[in-house]
Order: structure tokens, then sequence, then C-alpha cells
């Protein structure tokens, strides 16, 4: 959210914060590789399982948490994305805290996110209030003695509605019309069917969500300003570059899910898992990075053509991976994943170059 007021919590704590959010990813990434039988470390083998909590609750969970508390200005907000970095430790050591520490993180920013419904009522806060809703449920469903895979499409609806209600923000200076916003609360209500349905079982709900994104990428693609903005230049053009391509990602998954295969495990329903958490959701984080790391860490990001690369490379890989998942080939499909983790690796390093570049000059 833009517009952070003067910061209530030193900058060393929130990069402590972020150092937290960091090895979620790290170790996400690394369990994510395990499970395509690629060699990591034992520490990172033994959490395979655990991919999705790391990645979405740990990593996603600290970096949206710490962004929400730093708009918000309040203490006690700091508490989401502190209990979403521990419940990574909890991990670690093998507690079985882990999940319930992300009740609580999930907890904290709904009554951060409520708080700012109260003071801003409007479309983009309420889609974000819904997201979190969202992370809040499965993470509840984990905790409760459900297995991980049982809350992937709560979560996945918490980053895909969260990164909606910021786009809508971000867009506001261009609203949409009555009969747009109307569109966009039958799409909202679609995805709370599509969960209500998983939830119990049915598989139309699988089918059901995977229309809403259809739906929701074909939304944002035409009221989105970075169908104007992605003509101009500098990181202006680059950040339309990323959102317009994740959208495109997105719609892909969305149909993958409504017309494909939806059995945990298969490959359909895995090219459209990784269309959506990397096509669509990490070019988003590529084009707000620039954007939100000056408001968290007061550090500017000054724009690099260089920053093209990674957005192409994360393309180019998934594009492998996808069609590997689809032909049922395993070499290329471990080779694609082992490329998405280099992006990633690549994507952090052409950031903190910038950073450091900056502040050097």
């Amino acid at each position: 959210m833009s517009g952070a007021p003067a910061p209530v919590v030193a900058v060393r704590w929130r990069v402590a914060l972020l150092a937290l959010g960091a090895l979620a990813l790290v170790t996400g990434v690394l369990a994510g590789l395990a499970r395509l039988g690629v060699g990591v470390p034992d520490a990172a083998a033994g959490k395979a399982a655990l991919h999705g909590p790391l990645m979405i609750g740990g990593f996603f969970g600290v970096v949206i948490s710490l962004e929400r508390a730093v708009a918000l200005g309040r203490r006690w907000a700091y508490a989401a994305p502190l209990l979403a970095g521990l419940s990574t430790l909890a991990t670690f050591v093998g507690s079985a805290h882990g999940p319930w520490l992300l009740v609580a993180a999930s907890a904290v920013l709904f009554a951060a996110t409520a708080d700012v419904v109260r003071r801003q009522p409007a479309l983009f806060t309420f889609t974000l209030l819904c997201g979190v809703a969202c992370w809040l449920a499965g993470n509840l469903a984990w905790a409760l003695g459900g297995v991980p895979h049982a809350s992937t499409w709560w979560w996945l609806a918490f980053l895909v509605l969260t990164i909606t209600g910021e786009r809508l923000e971000l867009s506001r200076f261009l609203p949409p019309s009555p009969a747009a916003r109307r569109a966009f609360a039958a799409i909202l209500a679609a995805f709370a069917v599509a969960l209500a349905l998983e939830a119990n079982g049915t598989e139309a709900g699988v089918r059901v969500l995977g229309a809403s994104l259809v739906a929701l990428a074909t939304w944002l693609g035409r009221q989105d300003v970075a169908r104007r903005t992605v003509r101009g230049e500098g990181l202006t053009r680059y950040v339309a570059a990323c959102l317009l391509s994740g959208y495109a990602w997105l719609g892909f998954a969305g149909a993958m899910l409504a017309l494909g295969e939806t059995a945990p495990g298969g490959a359909q329903r895995d090219a459209a898992l990784h269309a959506l958490a990397l096509g669509f959701v990490f070019a988003m984080v590529f084009g707000h990075a620039p954007i939100i790391v000056p408001a968290v860490l007061r550090s500017p990001v000054p724009y690099r053509p260089l920053f093209y690369v990674p957005l192409a490379l994360l393309h180019a890989s998934l594009a492998v991976r996808v069609t590997a998942d689809l032909a049922g080939a395993v070499p290329l499909a471990r080779a694609g994943g082992l490329a998405n983790a280099l992006v990633l690796a690549l994507f952090v390093v052409t950031m903190a170059t910038s950073v450091l570049r900056a502040r050097r000059g």
C-alpha cells in the first residue's frame, strides 16, 4: 500500500524480519527442488512436503505483512511478520507450533487490514481483507490436522487477491466503471463459491476457481493502467511489462484448472500451480519490488535495463517447465525447475546490486 507514514520500527528490525522471510524463501525453493528429485542439503530435503507453507506463509506472509505494517504505521501490526518468520524457525526445529504461528500471523494481519478498511472503505481495501481471510482459513485448516495440500487453494487465493487489491489501489486514478465494478464483485463471489466447493471435496470447486482466474485475468488486463503505461519508458514500462505478462500466466493457469486434470499430483494441475505461483505471482514481485523496497527499507532501487533479464528468464524457464509437465518429460521438468530457482536468485542479486549502487552513489 502506498503513502507509508513515518517509520515506527527501525529499519534494522525490518531487515531482520525480511531475513526470516529470505530464510523461508531459500528453504522453500530448495524443498521444491527436492520434490523434483534435485539433490539439495538434507535440511531442506526433509522439508519437501512443506514447500507450499514455506513459500506462501514463511516468505510471502512476512513480506506482505511487513509491507502492510509499514503502511499502517502501528507497532502491533509488526507482530504479523514476526509470527510468520517464527513459523519458519519452528519448521526448522521440527516443532508442531509452526502452523499455529501462521494462524496467529494471519489473525494479526486480518486485524491490521480490517483497520485499513475502517479508515478507508474502498473496493481495494475490501479485496485485501478477503485475501487475508483466505490465508487465515487455509492456515486454520492446516493447523487443525489437515495436510498442507488441502490448504493450497486458500493460500493461493490469498496471494491472488492481495495482488489484485494492490493493483486496484495503484490504479485508483483510473477507477473502473460501475459495470466493471459489478463484474469484479461477481468474480469475488465466484471465488468464494469455488473455495467453499473445494473445501467440501467437490471437484467442481477447482473448475469454478479456474474460470474465476480466467475472468480475473481478463478483467485486470482490461482495467489495469499498465495497458497504457507499457508505452512509457524506464521503470514505468518495466513494471507494466511485469504486470501484463503475469496476467497472461494467470489466464493460462485458470484455463488449465477449468479444463484440465485437477487431481493432486497430476501433470496439468502441477503446470497450472506453477504458472500461477511463478508466472503470475513472481512476475508481480519482480514488478513491485522497485516500489515496495524503498517504502519498507528506505532505500532507493534505481531502474536499470538489466531488470528485464530476470523477467525474461523467468518466463522462458517457466515455459520449459510447463511444457515438460504437460509432455510428461520428467528430466526436462527438473531442469526447468532448477532454472526457475536460479532465476529467483538472479533477481535478488539484481535488486541488491541496484540498491548498493544507489547507496554508493
